[in-house]
């Protein structure tokens, strides 16, 4: 059995100390504005680096100085506390920049 789902009310719970992300469907997204370009594409190393570590992918998508992070666990089907944690190391690595 792998990680399992978090219940809405856990989902509810775990964005209310994550107030920068959202929920869309069976994800949570956020957006960070970096101060230049290359500030964006370090915070997306850092964080790969934590990705690995963690061994749990968000989806990035970078857009000049803004990048998209998206999280979601697809082998568990929707969102599990890894999402949570690597929210919570995401908002850590942006406030660094």
């Amino acid at each position: 059995m792998g990680t399992p789902l978090l219940t809405n009310d856990e989902i509810a719970s775990a964005l209310a100390d994550l107030p920068d992300w959202t929920r869309t469907g069976d994800a949570i997204a956020r957006t960070v504005e970096a101060p230049s370009f290359l500030a964006g594409i370090d915070l997306v190393r850092r964080v790969a680096t934590a990705a690995e570590e963690a061994d749990h992918h968000p989806d990035i998508d970078i857009r000049w100085r803004r990048v998209a992070f998206t999280l979601s666990t697809h082998s568990a089907g929707g969102l599990t506390r890894l999402d949570v944690q690597l929210a919570h190391e995401i908002d850590r690595l942006a406030q660094q920049n």
